[in-house]
């Protein structure tokens, strides 16, 4: 393919982004399955089905970022709290639906070896929490619920890829049991702490250099530092990022000023907005030459083996919710999880949708072995597609009719949340404002105005808080029109009056924009009511 149509391809493919999230927002289905559908559709467009994207671009320019920045904007007191039943999920519930559909792989084809069913339900075993976090935050699912499945999807890639990267290396190297747990300490022990060193060097820039641009280049460049080199030292790239993203996410305070904080969030949010939404695109495009490779394998395979790989996928992650915590009872009272309601079991086992990257992992597959065609290779990748479109479409279309049914849609009022945090605020600001001018620090002619917004901001806090309380107790779901509401509007008003400032030529553009940027600064993180 020529550049140009290489760069045309490049073209279409993010015109899919933009249509997919525009129709997914309109029909009100999950992101995830509108991009991959969008996906394949085009790569039936000449030319197109000629296009071949290598897992080793997918791993190394799209998984770096995007864990990178889950794992930054994590929160540590959550995650913390929920350490071992995170650490379950990613580890243990990982590794059995790995073994499970390993099994299950070498009953429907006993001449393809243990080493590459391992390594097939390595690639299938993690979960993508992106469409699932995506389905659960527009129903309004419990804070824990995410906090669980995000969580979980910042180590289950890592230990995927550690047991996909050991099974492949099985497949043509005998590997004993000895080998096998030298590697897999060297892959850990490594991978964490060269993400420490990467942070910690990271953080001495940061703190040296004040140039806002410098910073944001930085921020950037972080998670490739981190998980590039660890690859090629035989370490684990997504360990030493996670470590990289969680150390400088919970010590970004005193390293980035509050400006080049609120650029990069801004920068940081479409990045990953961009690169999540390409992957599923992609993926779909890559549905198109793995279903032609297996166009001629024999149908009972093709069926019957794909939904025992698929329902193995679903069932064994679900029943494993359900029975870890009476298996939890049984260790000693001080490692227990900390109890999990049956329904909240259920929706995490039912939120196991895979994505782009398990894929990815399972085109990594070798085409030979010693030599000689790895025969088996097409099957496995269709096997793969399955389990990644099924559980997509699948449990992606259910998840929010399991919560309706379960009544746990609906979730924490976060208004009552930022209501509480103004209010706290205010109040300091008010206090500390008062001794200043008690200090003859501040005139009061100074102090009056600031002390004026800062009452309209506790009062407005007030308000939500006592009208969340009357709510609460009257037992219903009135929304009533307060300071956000108020604040959008007269921003509004504000925007329009600047905007024809600007055209009548009455301001400069660069008064223009500077003047736009503090409204878009004060802008309140809700929408209106309506």
């Amino acid at each position: 393919m020529s550049d140009e149509h290489l760069v045309l391809a490049g073209l279409l493919v993010l015109l899919m982004v933009f249509a997919g999230r525009v129709l997914a927002d309109r029909i009100r289905v999950p992101d995830a399955i509108v991009l991959v559908a969008l996906g394949a559709a085009i790569s039936f467009l000449p030319g197109l089905d000629s296009v071949h994207i290598s897992p080793e671009i997918i791993l190394l320019v799209f998984l770096p970022p995007l864990i990178y920045n889950a794992a930054f904007f994590s929160s540590p007191r959550d995650m913390r709290a929920e350490a071992r039943p995170i650490i379950a999920l990613a580890v243990v519930t990982t590794l059995i639906t790995a073994f499970a559909i390993a099994g299950v792989i070498w009953l429907v084809l006993p001449d393809t070896g243990w080493p590459a069913a391992i390594a097939l339900g390595a690639a299938v075993a993690p979960t993508d929490a992106v469409a699932s976090s995506a389905v659960l935050k527009r129903i309004g699912a419990p804070k824990r619920v995410l906090t669980l499945l995000e969580g979980e999807s910042l180590i289950n890639d890592g230990v995927a890829l550690t047991l996909f990267s050991l099974a492949v290396t099985a497949m043509s190297t005998p590997l004993s049991v000895s080998d096998g747990v030298v590697e897999l300490v060297k892959v850990v022990v490594g991978g964490l702490a060269f993400g420490a060193l990467v942070a910690a060097v990271i953080g001495w820039l940061c703190r040296r250099f004040q140039d806002g641009n410098a910073q944001l280049v930085l921020s950037l460049m972080t998670p490739f530092t981190a998980y590039v080199p660890a690859e090629i030292m035989g370490f684990s790239g997504v360990l030493s990022a996670v470590v990289a993203g969680f150390y400088l996410g919970t010590r970004g305070e005193g390293m980035l000023p509050p400006k080049v904080r609120v650029t990069g969030q801004t920068v940081w949010r479409g990045l990953v907005m961009l690169l999540e939404s390409t992957l599923f695109v992609l993926l779909g495009l890559q549905l198109h030459e793995v279903f032609a490779d297996v166009a001629g394998l024999p149908v009972p395979v093709l069926v019957f083996g794909a939904a025992a790989v698929l329902g193995t996928a679903v069932a064994v992650r679900l029943l494993w919710e359900v029975l870890a915590p009476r298996v939890g009872r049984l260790l000693p009272r001080r490692i227990q999880p900390p109890a999990t309601s049956v329904r909240m079991q259920i929706v995490i086992g039912w939120s196991g949708m895979r994505g782009a990257i398990s894929l990815a992992i399972a085109l990594s597959l070798p085409t030979t072995l010693n030599g000689e065609p790895f025969t088996d290779r097409n099957v496995l990748l269709y096997f793969a597609a399955v389990v990644v479109l099924g559980t997509l479409v699948g449990q992606g279309m259910t998840l929010p009719l399991v919560l309706r049914g379960l009544g746990m849609e609906g979730g924490e009022d976060t208004r009552r949340e930022y209501a509480v945090a103004e209010e706290a605020m205010g109040r300091a600001a008010l206090s500390r404002l008062d001794e200043l001018v008690a200090e003859g620090l501040v005139d009061e002619r100074t102090a009056k105005p600031h002390r004026d917004v800062l009452k309209f901001k506790v009062r407005e806090a007030r308000a939500v808080l006592e009208a969340a309380t009357e709510e609460g107790r009257a037992g219903v779901g009135k929304r009533v029109r307060g300071g956000v509401f108020v604040r959008h509007e007269t921003g509004r008003a504000q925007r329009e009056a600047l905007n024809r400032l600007y055209r009548e030529g009455a301001i400069a553009h660069e008064t223009f924009q500077a003047v736009r940027r503090r409204l878009d600064l004060t802008e309140p993180p809700n929408r209106p009511e309506k």
